[in-house]
């Protein structure tokens, strides 16, 4: 609401002109805002279980299989990685011939020096050679590889 300033007396400054109208600018329309903020908040909600969905590996299935516990060091070798050379190290996308650094990089500060690898299926046994000997370079000393417990007929 606009507000009034009080006329000066005839003959003053202003000479009597009137009353003098003056707008605030510090009025902050709250609507338009909450409803921004609920649109973000509907997209970042929508949006966010499709960012934390990993790489599909289809495993290859084994008779004898044991669960892995603890905090382990997982590189995954999707069925892309004949076009592309690029495997999965923690949700990260690294290119083969950088992968021996990377682990190098992981592994520093870690005792147990175990890489556990996760590949397609259907890879041929060449690829998974190519990133058994880049985890080798960069320093595991072991590298497992996961498999699937066979499926009950």
């Amino acid at each position: 609401m606009p507000k009034t300033l009080p006329s000066s007396a005839p003959g003053g400054p202003r000479g009597g002109r009137g009353r003098r109208v003056s707008t605030t600018l510090a009025e902050i329309n709250v609507i338009p805002l909450v409803d921004v903020m609920l649109v973000l908040l509907i997209i970042f909600m929508v949006a966010a279980p499709m960012l934390q969905r990993g790489v599909e590996v289809t495993l290859p299935e084994a008779r004898q299989s044991r669960e892995i516990s603890g905090e382990r060091l997982f590189v995954d070798v999707p069925l892309s990685y004949r076009e592309n050379r690029r495997v999965h190290l923690a949700k990260e996308e690294v290119r083969i011939e950088v992968l021996a650094e990377r682990i190098r990089q992981a592994l520093i500060n870690k005792v147990d020096k175990q890489v556990f690898v996760r590949s397609d299926s259907k890879l041929e046994v060449q690829a998974l050679i190519d990133v058994l000997d880049a985890l080798k370079a960069g320093g595991a000393e072991t590298a497992g590889i996961v498999t699937d417990p066979p499926k009950t007929r």
